[in-house]
């Protein structure tokens, strides 16, 4: 009996061959990219030269002219108070070990898109799409070319209702690029609005909060001088930490940037000490 002759199989293409070669260029790009981002964030930690920093003011409504005038004209003095902390830990790192521009205002954005109450991998990602795309439609809007800057705060500004009371809140990605903050801004906030957006940019560094989901501050890692005897009042803000522990269960905002600090455990996880065996 007489075996079947087996049917060839047809040759690829020349289309095949050429959509195949496009495919294989697009994953090696998507590769390069992927390992240059995470070496760019990596580097920003190396502390071999000053990071550049963006604080982008996008405004919600018109605040008061002389709100960001303030703003700028502290920077200088944030500046030099990082440059101080950094000095504590890693005297020979780069000085200023930080180079912020404030940027904007930026008019006529929407708002910046919610952060997920609640975390898992499929809300954060969808998050974060939504923030690159807000964050890409700012620049746009406001002509900035943000490219150059190794971590990006976006300060989303609105007047105060109140006089005694203006709210504040932040957040952002856990060793990433950008950060959001949400504040009704007036000249007597600047100080406080750059200790919140700094708390954000050391976020993007890798620092984590140093309080707890109740507000409580965590001792000691929450404490600028856990040695200080006695140990309340604290003299100082820890910047992860957001206040300033006046009693065991007392805090306080800080009332200039002369109070913000860094304390030991953020130095680590930064890379302005070693990390801990």
């Amino acid at each position: 009996m007489t075996e079947a002759a087996a049917t060839p199989k047809p040759k690829r293409g020349t289309f095949y061959r050429i959509r195949v070669t496009i495919l294989s260029l697009i994953l090696g790009g998507v590769i390069l990219y992927a390992w240059f981002d995470v070496h760019r964030r990596h580097s920003r930690t190396t502390w071999k030269r000053p990071i550049n920093i963006a604080y982008v003011v996008v405004c919600e409504a018109p605040v008061e002219p002389g709100s960001l005038k303030a703003l700028e004209e502290r920077v200088p003095a944030l500046e030099q108070r990082l440059d101080d902390e950094m000095k504590r830990y890693k005297p020979d790192g780069p000085s200023p070990p930080f180079r912020v521009t404030v940027l904007g205002p930026v008019v006529g954005a929407e708002p910046p898109p919610q952060p997920p109450p609640e975390g898992g991998i499929v809300a954060n990602t969808l998050y974060q799409f939504h923030l690159n795309r807000w964050t890409a439609k700012v620049d746009a809007i406001g002509n900035l070319d943000t490219h150059f800057f190794d971590s990006r705060i976006y300060l989303f500004a609105r007047p105060p209702e109140s006089a005694q009371r203006k709210e504040i809140e932040g957040s952002s990605e856990l060793g990433g690029t950008v950060g959001v903050v949400r504040v009704e801004l007036d000249a007597s906030m600047a100080d406080f609005t750059l200790f919140v957006a700094s708390h954000e940019m050391f976020h993007t560094l890798g620092a984590t909060d140093k309080y707890a989901p109740d507000g409580s501050i965590l001792v000691p890692d929450g404490l600028a001088e856990p040695d200080l005897q006695p140990i309340y009042p604290q003299r100082y803000a820890e910047l992860m930490a957001r206040h300033r522990p006046i009693s065991a269960i007392v805090n306080r905002p800080p009332v200039n940037l002369d109070q913000l600090a860094v304390g030991a455990k953020t130095a680590e996880e930064i890379g302005w000490l070693p990390k801990a065996p």
